[in-house]
C-alpha cells in the first residue's frame, strides 16, 4: 500500500491516516521520495526539508492528538509564507540565504492542524505576476506538458499537486494566485471569501486582494484542506457554521461529499479588461465553458447569461493598486539590481501614484465590489472560463517590458482578478480535455461567504464530468 500512496486522494490517505494504517512517518517518507525522484524536471519545490520533515513527522505521531483536522498529512508551504528556521526567499534573488526567526499565521495554522511541510513550493518574485518562472530558481513546469508552465503565483504548488509530488497544497490568492495555477495544471482551487480564513483574510491587505486557500486533486481533497485551515483545532461542536456530515470532519467536507442542490447559474462573458486589451478566448477555452453548460444543464441547475456590464475604469484602478503594494516592497538599495525587471518596474510605476491616487482608486474599487456582489445577487453561482487561454509555454511572457508583460498576463487570465476586488469566493475544476490532452477549467464564482454552495455545485459537475482518475505524463 505504501508505495502506491501517492494514487490515494487526500481524503483517502487522511482517512487511512485516522485508521492507522499508515503512519504520518509513511506517508512523509513516500512523498519525498517522490520529490526526490521527479522534482527535477518538475520545478515544483524552491527548497526540501527532508530531515525537518520526518523529524516533524515523528512528532506529529507522537504528540498530537489525532482529531487534528490535517494529521499526518503532508503538504508544502509557498516560498512566500515564512517557516521558521526554513530559508524563505520569496521567489527573489534579492533574499538568497535569509533565514526567519518567526514563522507567519498560515504555517502556524496548518502546524497546529496538524499537517507535515515538506519544505517550500517555487513562487514566481513576491508572487507578483500569473506565471513562476523566476530568476532566482527554476520554472515550475506543467506536468501535463513540460513545455508548459505551471501559471502563478502558486505555480509550485500546483506543479507539486499536479505531479503527484504532495496530496495537496495551501497557496494564496490576490489576483488569481491560486486559481490560475490550478486551472493550468488540471486541478481544483479555491479563492475564499474576504475574511473566511484567519490565517489569511485578507483583511489586512490593501485592498483586501489577498487570501489563502487550497490547491488538490479533487473537490473534497480541497474542501478537506480548507476546513483545516479556517480551524485548525476543528470546528467546536457549538460553533453556528459546524453543521457536520455524519463522519465527516468539518462542513465545507460535508458539502463537497453530498454535494446536494439545484442552483440558478449565471454565465458571465464579458471582463472588466475589455477596454484594456485585445480579450480573446482560445477555442479550448470555450469549449471547457461550453462543457460547463452543458454539465449544469444536464444536472438540472437554472442557466442564464449575465448581462454585460462594462467597467472601462477598472483597468486603470486595479494596475493602480497593484502598482502600490509593489511600491512597499523593502529592498535594500545594493539589493535592489537583484530584483527582476518586472518587479523593478512595478515599484517605479507604484511609487510615481500619488497618495490622491491611491484614494481615488480604492474608493473606485469599493464601489466596484458593491456594483458586483448586486450584478452577481441573482444568481447561486456564477459560471466563468478559468482561463482565456491555454497554458503558455515557458518563456512566452516579455522579460524586459513591464507594460507588455502585464498585458499579457490580463489576456491569460482577465477573469480573476475582479473576484479579489470584490471580496468573493471562487472555484476553478477541470471540466474539458483539449485534443492533446490537456486539461481545461471552468470558474464558479459565489455570493459572499458561499463557499458551500460552490463545493455542492463542482462535486456534481466532477461526478458527471466522468474524467476519472487521470494523470499526467509525468505521474
Amino acid at each position: 500500500m505504501v508505495d502506491a500512496l501517492h494514487e490515494y486522494s487526500a481524503l483517502e490517505l487522511h482517512q487511512l491516516l485516522q485508521r492507522r494504517e499508515v503512519s504520518p512517518v509513511e506517508a512523509t517518507a513516500h512523498y519525498l521520495e517522490r520529490v526526490g525522484r521527479l522534482d527535477a524536471v518538475v520545478g515544483a519545490f524552491a527548497h526540501v526539508t527532508a530531515d525537518a520533515a520526518l523529524e516533524r513527522a515523528r512528532a506529529v505521531e507522537r504528540d498530537v492528538p489525532t482529531a487534528a483536522p490535517l494529521w499526518g498529512m503532508p503538504l508544502a508551504d509557498k516560498d512566500l509564507h515564512p517557516r521558521a528556521g526554513v530559508p524563505t526567499a520569496f521567489g527573489s534573488r534579492a533574499h538568497a540565504g535569509e533565514v526567519p526567526d518567526a514563522s507567519d499565521d498560515l504555517v502556524a495554522a496548518l502546524d497546529a492542524a496538524g499537517a507535515v511541510s515538506l519544505g517550500k513550493t517555487a513562487t514566481p518574485e513576491y508572487g507578483l505576476p500569473s506565471y513562476t518562472e523566476p530568476l532566482a530558481g527554476r520554472p515550475a513546469r506543467n506536468p501535463w506538458n513540460l513545455e508548459l508552465g505551471a501559471g502563478g503565483s502558486s505555480g509550485g504548488a500546483a506543479a507539486a499537486v499536479a505531479a503527484g509530488l504532495l496530496p495537496f497544497a495551501p497557496g494564496n490568492d490576490g489576483g488569481g494566485s491560486i486559481r490560475i495555477p490550478a486551472a493550468s495544471c488540471g486541478l481544483v482551487g479555491v479563492k475564499p471569501s474576504r475574511g473566511r480564513v484567519p490565517s489569511g483574510s485578507g483583511l489586512d491587505r490593501l485592498a483586501g486582494l489577498g487570501v489563502v486557500g487550497p490547491i488538490a486533486r479533487t473537490v473534497a481533497d480541497a474542501a478537506l484542506l480548507l476546513d483545516g485551515m479556517i480551524a485548525p483545532h476543528g470546528y467546536p461542536p457549538s460553533h453556528p457554521f459546524a453543521v457536520r456530515a455524519p463522519g465527516n470532519d468539518g462542513p465545507f467536507l460535508g458539502a463537497a461529499i453530498r454535494g446536494e442542490g439545484r442552483f440558478q447559474v449565471g454565465v458571465l462573458r464579458d471582463t472588466p479588461w475589455d477596454t484594456f486589451t485585445d480579450i480573446r478566448l482560445d477555442p479550448e477555452a470555450r469549449d471547457a465553458l461550453d462543457a460547463g453548460i452543458v454539465l449544469l444543464d444536464r444536472l438540472g441547475h437554472g442557466v442564464d447569461e449575465v448581462p454585460p456590464a462594462p467597467e472601462p475604469d477598472y483597468p486603470d484602478a486595479f494596475r493602480t493598486i497593484w502598482q502600490a503594494g509593489a511600491a512597499t516592497i523593502d529592498v535594500p538599495a545594493e539589493r535592489r539590481h537583484l530584483l527582476e525587471p518586472l518587479t523593478r518596474w512595478l515599484m517605479a510605476r507604484g511609487r510615481e501614484r500619488s497618495a490622491g491616487d491611491l484614494a481615488a482608486a480604492l474608493a473606485w474599487l469599493v464601489q466596484f465590489e458593491r456594483r458586483t456582489i448586486a450584478r452577481f445577487a441573482p444568481y447561486d453561482a456564477v459560471l466563468t472560463p478559468a482561463l482565456a487561454l491555454t497554458p503558455r509555454p515557458v518563456g512566452w511572457y516579455d522579460a524586459e517590458d513591464g507594460e507588455e508583460n502585464f498585458a499579457q498576463q490580463v489576456r491569460f487570465t482577465p477573469y480573476t482578478s475582479f473576484v479579489n476586488v470584490a471580496g468573493l469566493p471562487a472555484l476553478v475544476l477541470p471540466v474539458h480535455d483539449t485534443e492533446s490532452g490537456l486539461p481545461m477549467a471552468v470558474q464558479l464564482i459565489g455570493r459572499p461567504g458561499g463557499e458551500s454552495t460552490l463545493f455542492a455545485i463542482a462535486a456534481q459537475l466532477e461526478r458527471a464530468a466522468r474524467r476519472g482518475r487521470r494523470r499526467p505524463p509525468t505521474w
